[in-house]
């Protein structure tokens, strides 16, 4: 399908999102358009589908449920609003985590995700470092994890009672990470994540 020709200049709400049928994938950052990379290469894609392996077992029978890409999370500036003309900010996590049921419909999630796991592209970088940590930290993500799979390592920040992103720590080689949200009752071997 051909794509269509939108104003990135223009500022669109989630109603007008959800008019865009075509083919491309795009993300609204405060009403902007953010155009996506093309399809993740393979190595994010073996890396993504181990994580989500992981937490996925883990999850079975829990009330938590994980989703991945393309998957919509919709941050609307006031929680809980519903109002698809008033919601600026539309993300499509590689990964993320909801607990509470209330949030989930039939079009993703809407408000914070209880944690986002991002696995950098070397084209989506900065999206990922400073944009959507941005979004992420200013919307109450609890935890947020940044997987670089070239360097192979995992950045983990944790949400403190000020609502900053607080530095966990860097993580790499045969770290095992736990997950914050879940007090550590599950950990994530990075030698099963990064095996070649």
């Amino acid at each position: 399908m051909e794509a269509l020709n939108l104003d990135l200049n223009k500022r669109y709400s989630y109603a007008d999102y959800l008019t865009w049928m075509d083919d491309v994938r795009r993300e609204l950052y405060d009403g902007f358009i953010k155009l996506m990379t093309p399809a993740p290469n393979t190595a994010h894609q073996r890396i993504s589908r181990r994580i989500v392996r992981k937490i996925d077992n883990f999850l079975y029978k829990k009330k938590c449920e994980l989703f991945y890409a393309p998957s919509d999370v919709r941050l609307p500036k006031k929680k809980n609003n519903r109002d698809e003309n008033q919601t600026y900010t539309v993300v499509q996590p590689d990964i993320y985590i909801v607990c509470d049921s209330s949030k989930l419909d039939e079009k993703g999630c809407l408000g914070a995700p209880d944690m986002v796991i991002e696995i950098i592209s070397p084209k989506n970088s900065k999206r990922d470092l400073k944009d959507k940590f941005e979004i992420y930290q200013e919307n109450g993500v609890r935890e947020y994890w940044i997987v670089q799979p070239n360097d192979e390592t995992v950045t983990v920040f944790i949400l403190n009672e000020l609502n900053k992103y607080q530095l966990v720590g860097i993580f790499s080689e045969d770290d095992k990470i736990p997950v914050n949200i879940f007090n550590g009752d599950l950990e994530i071997d990075l030698t099963d994540i990064f095996e070649s």
